[in-house]
């Protein structure tokens, strides 16, 4: 809309493509054709084969797949109803205190992963909670890095909401657990969905602090990945990637379809 020429028009978008085809196609292609090949000897594959899933399928696939999904909707769903309440809350505070309480909830993220693992596992290493080799420690990880983005999502959708539906709502006797559960969270579902989604796909490809906090039996799918090309097993982790990529691009679209139809209602 800024570029009125026709010539300018076609510049920016062959520079578009340019940046879009360099930056994300031509890496995801490359791990497709990875997770496919042969044999890799040149500039493309010798041969194509679709024997790396299968050995993928035979071995512990199907269980990381498991343990990022469990992981990735219990983590989501906590980060969701915390984040929300956590909001809602902040939303009647004054203005200072609620900056303050809210920076809070966005240290996390300004901390590298890793870190955020190290101290859980220094955290719960002792007792009386020593949670080290069980799951429940991977998914107090996991809500840790991921709960900043809830909140944010939220507390954006809060900020966008027009007070006059709610103060409607009193008017006519609503009470506020009703007004809440009828008016508030109806007109922030498509919010809700987002955050959910978000944080969802933040969990399933989140690596750095899982490999320092997981327990033998619950490794998850970048884990697997990593462990596999660590190996030299370039193949079958690229097999595995496009297995990860496609199991949080069917949830997206799953999830995408939820919130059009609760922005259409």
């Amino acid at each position: 809309m800024l570029v009125w020429s026709r010539s300018g028009r076609f510049v920016i978008w062959v520079i578009f493509a340019l940046i879009f085809g360099v930056l994300f196609l031509a890496p995801l292609a490359v791990i497709l054709l990875s997770s496919l090949a042969d044999q890799w000897n040149g500039v493309l594959p010798n041969g194509l084969t679709t024997e790396h899933y299968t050995d993928v399928a035979r071995g512990a696939a199907w269980n990381a797949v498991k343990a990022s999904l469990v992981t990735g909707f219990l983590a989501s769903a906590l980060a969701l109803v915390s984040g929300t309440w956590a909001a809602l809350a902040l939303r009647i505070q004054g203005a200072t205190l609620a900056r303050a309480l809210g920076l809070l909830f966005f240290i996390p993220s300004a901390v590298p992963s890793v870190s955020v693992g190290l101290g859980l596992l220094v955290a719960f290493s002792h007792p009386p909670l020593l949670l080290n080799g069980t799951i429940a420690v991977v998914m107090i990880a996991h809500f840790v890095l991921i709960s900043a983005f809830t909140f944010g999502n939220v507390s954006a959708g809060l900020a966008r909401l027009s007070p006059d539906f709610e103060q409607v709502a009193s008017s006519l006797g609503a009470r506020p657990a009703y007004r809440l559960r009828h008016v508030t969270l109806p007109l922030l579902a498509p919010y809700l969905v987002a955050a959910f989604g978000l944080s969802f796909a933040l969990s399933m490809g989140e690596l750095g602090a899982t490999v320092m906090v997981y327990p033998p039996g619950w490794v998850t799918l970048p884990v697997s990945i990593f462990s596999l090309t660590d190996r030299g097993d370039i193949f079958a982790g690229a097999a595995l990637t496009m297995i990860l990529v496609a199991a949080t691009l069917v949830l997206l679209l799953g999830l995408e379809r939820i919130t059009k139809r609760a922005t259409g209602a």
